[in-house]
């Protein structure tokens, strides 16, 4: 007689799938959400990629503020394309099963994108530093080299550790309900699947927050709370509006980027809830990459002008 063997405790997290529930406690709105998403991932997609694009055609976009701002909308398509297609399956087929390694492979793009996202917003609000703070040695500092080397460590620096930080997270046995209460495959709910201990996990992820949100959002501040000193002190009032027009751009997407984004990582778990967690991801992974090239072309002369020549094209 043949009996069926259980499955090794060990091997349990090889065999396994997950299930992304997201707005599976809406049934009635499934077709109504999947064209919603659809439309907002289009916008972001052309939105961004037409700055991308504008930025890299016309000639007099080509300074460091605009090539980071390049290297920001190439992220955002990035960053979203992570998330949403996912999203939009779950949504239009109601099959919401995701594999092991599937999720593992969605949460580390996620990390890795978003620790650039604030490792970016940092380097531009340096760039704007120098520009205002330092105009005269502004071509020196930021030269062309530099401008690479700020961009390419932005995307770089956090990989391995990101890498490292996905595969612990995977590493632990999950023998609790297979499904996620979340739009993706995110480090709180995945965690609060595992078996046993997860203090070093979660011990982790704070040190990882503070290094890669907190301590660049605080750069920012630094950064800004100088522009601002400087600004106020500048003789002309047409100055002063110029130089604040170009800075608060840049600082409604860190407040709306960033201010999701801590709250959402570094509460206390006491008073983690999975609904808030959902409605916060919302801010960070999909309304600001929407919203930043809004923000960015409608609040700037110089491309709003190289989108009318590129329109005309």
């Amino acid at each position: 007689m043949n009996r069926q063997e259980k499955p090794p405790v060990d091997n349990l997290t090889e065999l396994m799938e997950f299930v992304l529930l997201g707005f599976a406690d809406m049934p009635q709105l499934q077709r109504f959400l999947f064209g919603l998403f659809l439309i907002i991932y289009i916008i972001i997609l052309m939105s961004n990629g037409t700055v991308f694009l504008i930025i890299k055609m016309d000639p007099a976009l080509q300074s460091p503020m605009y090539f980071f701002l390049a290297n920001f909308s190439f992220l955002e398509i990035c960053y979203v394309s992570a998330t949403l297609p996912r999203m939009l399956m779950n949504l239009g087929t109601q099959r919401r099963r995701i594999s092991l390694v599937a999720c593992a492979t969605q949460m580390c793009f996620v990390l890795i994108f978003a620790g650039t996202e604030c490792l970016l917003l940092a380097v531009m609000a340096y760039d704007r530093y120098v520009a205002i703070c330092y105009p005269l040695h502004y071509p020196l500092v930021m030269s062309n080299r530099v401008c690479i080397l700020l961009a390419t460590g932005s995307w770089t620096i956090g990989i391995p550790g990101t890498i490292g930080h996905t595969y612990q997270i995977f590493s632990l046995s999950f023998c609790r309900s297979k499904q996620i209460n979340h739009f993706f495959c995110d480090i709180p709910p995945i965690l609060k699947l595992a078996c046993g201990d997860t203090f070093v996990n979660e011990a982790s992820v704070y040190i990882v927050a503070v290094l890669f949100v907190m301590v660049p959002f605080l750069l920012i501040l630094g950064s800004y709370s100088k522009i601002v000193s400087i600004i106020l002190k500048l003789p002309s009032a047409t100055n002063r509006a110029k130089a604040f027009s170009t800075c608060s751009s840049h600082l409604m997407v860190v407040m709306l980027f960033f201010g999701s984004g801590i709250i959402a990582y570094l509460r206390p778990n006491s008073r983690h809830s999975e609904e808030t967690d959902k409605v916060l991801s919302l801010f960070y992974a999909i309304l600001t990459p929407m919203l930043n090239p809004m923000i960015y072309s409608l609040r700037n002369k110089d491309v709003i002008m190289a989108l009318r020549k590129f329109l005309c094209k």
